[in-house]
């Protein structure tokens, strides 16, 4: 009988911990992310010639939040909102690259058009046993039309970026992995040859 007391007593100890370690579950998190500009960039020859406009469109199935607080059973318990419209800070981030790289932002010019899908920016807190891990996935569709709307690229990026080992599922954790995933797409779109020389030749 005192074998069964000290189970209940432990599993109920357990439960406590988990909530309490769930850090205010049921509370909205808001958070800002924000995105690392590339070092070591340089201008390229020819790119001080060509005037880009971006344009995001936000097509995710759910374009309330980034990511779910969750509590210590995996279970969802509140939303976790990015402080700012997802498809400004990924514009922004592209326009911070092609700038780094000498081309022009100026809509009353434009002689080249960047226009992105963005299909899903989300984090998902993976709940394990000792520690967790945040998640975040970024996938979005690219295409580069020359202003006479000409396409001349066209390419999906699926980008992930991860905060390991982590204790809470909330929005500080999501904001890193988010943060990561959107560095890490940036990374591969400028990295492919191909859009760079679409950027250079569209004008």
């Amino acid at each position: 009988r005192i074998y069964r007391m000290n189970i209940k007593l432990k599993s109920w100890v357990i439960s406590i911990l988990i909530t309490a370690l769930s850090g205010c579950a049921f509370t909205t998190d808001r958070i800002q992310l924000q995105y690392v500009p590339q070092t070591g960039v340089s201008s390229l020859p020819g790119a001080n010639n060509v005037v880009v406009a971006t344009k995001v469109s936000d097509l995710r199935a759910d374009k309330t939040k980034v990511s779910s607080k969750k509590n210590g059973f995996g279970i969802e318990t509140a939303p976790i909102i990015a402080t700012e419209d997802v498809t400004i800070t990924l514009q922004r981030a592209i326009e911070q690259e092609l700038q780094a790289r000498g081309f022009s932002i100026d809509s009353n010019r434009t002689r080249v058009v960047i226009s992105v899908d963005l299909t899903r920016f989300y984090n998902d807190h993976k709940m394990g046993f000792i520690a967790g891990d945040a998640i975040a996935d970024l996938n979005m569709n690219v295409t580069v039309k020359s202003i006479e709307g000409k396409q001349i690229y066209k390419r999906q990026i699926l980008a992930e970026g991860s905060e390991t080992y982590t204790q809470l599922a909330t929005g500080n954790n999501a904001r890193l992995a988010l943060n990561r995933a959107l560095e890490n797409g940036i990374k591969i779109l400028f990295e492919d040859k191909l859009f760079i020389e679409a950027l250079l030749t569209a004008s």
